[in-house]
Order: C-alpha cells, then structure tokens, then sequence
C-alpha cells in the first residue's frame, strides 16, 4: 500500500467536492453517458443517483476534532439490510514477487482476512456490520468494483494522473486489501490509527495533501453505490462517509505532524554496488541527510528509471556511524526496479528513500535470546538485528537459521560466519532445501524443531510468505506465543511486486 491512496483535490472539475477552505464532500453527480468506460461498459451504469452524506472537512485535527465514535449496535434490533477503508496504493508495473522486500506491516502482522471476517459475531457495532456486508457483497468482483474507482478517479479529476505509476495492474488488489483491513478495524480505533498513520506519513513522498482526500472520498462511494447494490441503503451510506472521515482524518493529522520533524523523502547517491551472485547486489547509499531508523525496519525506495514506483527493501545493517544505508536486492522476473538496482545502478546514480517503518526490532528491556529465520534475501535484516545487539553489549542468546535453496544461493554467509566468530553469544546454522549441502538439510522451519527449546526466546521471520506462514505455524507449535513472533505482513509480501 505503498503509492498515493488519495490524490488531488475535490471540486476543481466543477463537479462537485470541496470549494473555498476545504469545504464539505459532495458526490459528484454525473449522468450516465458522463461515467467512466473501461472493461466493463457493458454493465448496466449505475452512477450515484443521490447525494451523499457529507464527509466531513479535511484539516488537521486541532482544527476539527474527530467524527463521533461508531453508533453501538442495539442489543434487540435486527440488523439493516446492509451495505472503511483508506484507498491505498503503490502499483508495480508487472505482477510478480520478490524473495524478501519489506512491505507496510499490516496491523497483527497476520492475513488480513482471517476466517469469518465478515461474518456476523454480535459483538461488532452497527457501522461495522454495514461495512463488512458491503465487503462481503463486492468480494467476489473486486476487480470491477476497483477498477471502476479508478476509472472514475481519473475520469472526474485527470489531473490527478500523473500521481500514479504508468500501469495499475496490482493497484487494484491493494485498494482492495486496505478495505479488508478497514473492513476488520474499524471497531478498534486504536490499531486503526496506528496503522492508518503509516500510511499517511509514508504518503507524504507522493505529494498527498490534505484536500485530495474528498475527490477519493467521492469516487469510492460512487463505485459501491454502483456495485453494491443488494446491501447498499441509506445507514449503509452513512457508515461508509463516518467510516472514510476518520480514516482520511487519522492520515491527515498523521502527515502533518511528520512534517514538522522529517522531510517527504530523502535524496540518496549510490556509492557501493557489489554483485554477490548473477541476480543478487548489495547496494550501499549515503542520504543527502541524515537518516534516522532501527535495526529490523525497513523504507520504499525508486529508482530514477522508474519515477513514481516505489518497492520496499530491509536494512542490511544497523544504524552505521557513517551515514550509509545498504540493502540487499535480487532481481525477480519483470522486476523493474529490482532489475534496474542489480543489473543497472552504479556508484553516483542517486535514488529516493521513503521513511523508515516496521516494527520488526529488538526490544533491549529484556534478557529474552533472539531465533531468528532468514530466508533468501530476508537475511539482511536479521544481519542487522545481529549488529544491534552487538552493540547494545549484552550478551543475549542469538541463533540464526539461514535457509535457502541451495549452497550457492548463501550469498550472506560468510558474513553470518564472521559475526558468530566475533560473537560467543551468536550461533548460525544455514539450511538447505535444495541438493548437497555442509550444513542442515530440509526446510527452515524444520529445522528449528531440531533444536531448543526456545520458550525463553523472542522470534523473528524474514523471507518469502511461504516460508513465513510455515514459519509462524511451527513456532507456535513449539510453544512460543505469538506477541513474541515478529514478521511483516504475510498479505503484502505476497504482493510487494517489484
């Protein structure tokens, strides 16, 4: 979700949205033969026929508090025949997977739909259920119902075009995720801002301000008024606009503190580039200024090939006195910027850094050992988490399983090798899948259950999503909870393209 989710402002076409300071939303009201054509014309049109409720003005929070909490469900009532999410973004131009790029973690850091995700527990409130039904309705033609978005986006305000990458092929899965994960956290306030501030900081980059959020705002309700037509009503209209006011609010105020303490993005000159294997380099960067982050996180980056594409990569090492910033990148088929960073970048190109994120640290108020699974390219952040502790000067249990294919594909292990040597407290067992090998043969999670026992150690996974959910299962399976198993997102990483 790592590409503009709201764009520019409302109104500026004369058809509706905000006008003078900020304003109110206003749905546009187009007739039919004005609606956006696109694979799916020959649908019966159904542009909003009516106005919406107001979604609420955009500012900062100090100006306009937040939007009354959610109505409570009614105990004895049965619930409307029915009907939030932020519009996310960041398209690759061509759909594939990376072994290990790091995405916007996803609150839990689990799928974001469990089972029963839309189902009716009781519990949730009355905004909620009306959300979850409309999902649960566009579910099966989300494709159409995005699709339609955008085409409404772009049709209503072209000038926000150019906002986005040249093709939008996966954008249309993330808009689509971020209303999954609205859909579920919209009764937790809490989780909700937490996450929905990431993603308005890490926005910043694409230039988002605060009255692009209505013309986003408009379009969303106009593709669900279109498709969501057995559980859209008059309450279920009302639960999306509270629902969409929040969220677009929380990223608002999110952004505007950011900028008073970091700038969008950071300029940064390639000054290393070390090919360790045919499709996997190193490649070290020095910030025009200082950049602040932690072992175990991870930042979006774009090439200058590729303008306004942005793909996220780990740290490959701690914070460094220096300044410098590496990461470690394998070029994946129809991988532009992944291809173009291996294959392309050299000492003096300059690239652009997003804002660090990621949670995926070290806690230094415990004695608790680390077990930490790389995978692939994952290995660069547990390489990083190895340093941290290092430096921190306590000598904390660290055991790293190091998997990959084959042999050859351990393009990190001697590096993995000297640490331990440098470290008593440091143990490194790399594991192979594939073919003959001087260390554990089998798959990584296997492993792990070799050893242990692990009931005093705090986990940490880095790799392909396979690797990870594997990974997940088996160290619950050992006894080790799960609010001390840290990952990213399996949802993202399955789709961080690029």
């Amino acid at each position: 979700m790592d590409a503009p989710t709201t764009t520019s402002s409302a109104g500026n076409d004369g058809t509706g949205g905000s006008s003078g300071d900020w304003g109110w939303f206003t749905p546009s009201r187009k007739r039919d033969e004005d609606a956006p054509q696109g694979p799916d014309q020959e649908a019966d049109r159904r542009a909003p026929s009516r106005p919406v409720s107001p979604i609420r003005p955009v500012g900062t929070g100090a100006e306009r508090g937040l939007p009354a909490p959610a109505p409570a469900r009614p105990e004895q009532s049965e619930p409307p025949s029915p009907g939030a999410g932020a519009p996310p973004a960041g398209n690759p131009p061509a759909r594939e997977r990376q072994e290990h790029q790091r995405p916007t973690e996803t609150p839990g850091a689990q799928d974001v739909r469990p089972a029963g995700l839309f189902s009716d527990d009781g519990t949730a409130s009355l905004d909620a259920v009306l959300i979850r039904r409309t999902m649960a309705e566009i579910e099966p033609i989300a494709d159409k119902v995005t699709s339609y978005f955008y085409a409404l986006l772009f049709v209503q305000h072209p000038y926000l075009r150019p906002l986005f990458p040249a093709a939008m092929d996966s954008q249309r899965d993330r808009l689509f995720r971020a209303l999954l994960t609205a859909a579920k956290l919209v009764d937790d306030l809490d989780i909700l801002t937490e996450y929905l501030s990431g993603l308005g900081r890490g926005h910043r980059k694409y230039g988002t301000q605060p009255e692009h959020y209505p013309a986003v705002g408009e379009c969303l309700i106009g593709a669900l008024t279109r498709y969501a037509t057995g559980t859209w009503s008059d309450e279920t209209e009302g639960a999306w606009v509270r629902a969409y006011t929040t969220i677009s609010q929380i990223m608002i105020d999110a952004a505007a503190e950011d900028e008073l303490r970091a700038p969008a993005w950071w300029q940064a000159e390639v000054v290393g580039h070390e090919l360790r294997t045919p499709d996997i380099a190193v490649v070290t960067v020095r910030p025009d200024q200082p950049y602040p982050f932690r072992a175990g996180q991870y930042t979006s980056l774009e090439t200058p090939w590729w303008p306004r594409v942005w793909r996220h990569y780990s740290f490959a090492s701690a914070p460094r006195a220096d300044g410098l910033l590496s990461f470690h990148v394998k070029a994946v088929p129809a991988g532009w910027v992944s291809s173009a960073l291996v294959h392309r970048a050299r000492p003096g190109d300059v690239i652009r850094l997003g804002p660090p994120a990621g949670k995926m640290t070290v806690d230094h108020s415990t004695d608790n050992g680390l077990l930490c699974l790389g995978g692939g390219t994952g290995i660069a952040p547990i390489k990083a988490l190895v340093e941290d502790v290092a430096e921190h000067g306590r000598d904390r249990p660290v055991e790293v399983f190091y998997g990959a294919r084959s042999d050859h594909d351990l393009y990190d292990i001697d590096t993995m090798l000297r640490l331990a040597q440098s470290h008593h407290w440091l143990s490194v067992r790399p594991v192979v899948s594939d073919g003959p090998t001087n260390g554990l043969s089998g798959r990584l999670p296997d492993a792990v259950r070799q050893y242990g026992p692990w009931n005093s150690y705090d986990a940490y996974l880095s790799g392909p999503p396979g690797m990870i959910r594997s990974g997940v299962d088996t160290l619950r399976g050992i006894g080790i909870p799960s609010h001390r198993i840290r990952h990213d997102s399996i949802e993202e990483l399955v789709t961080a393209g690029d």
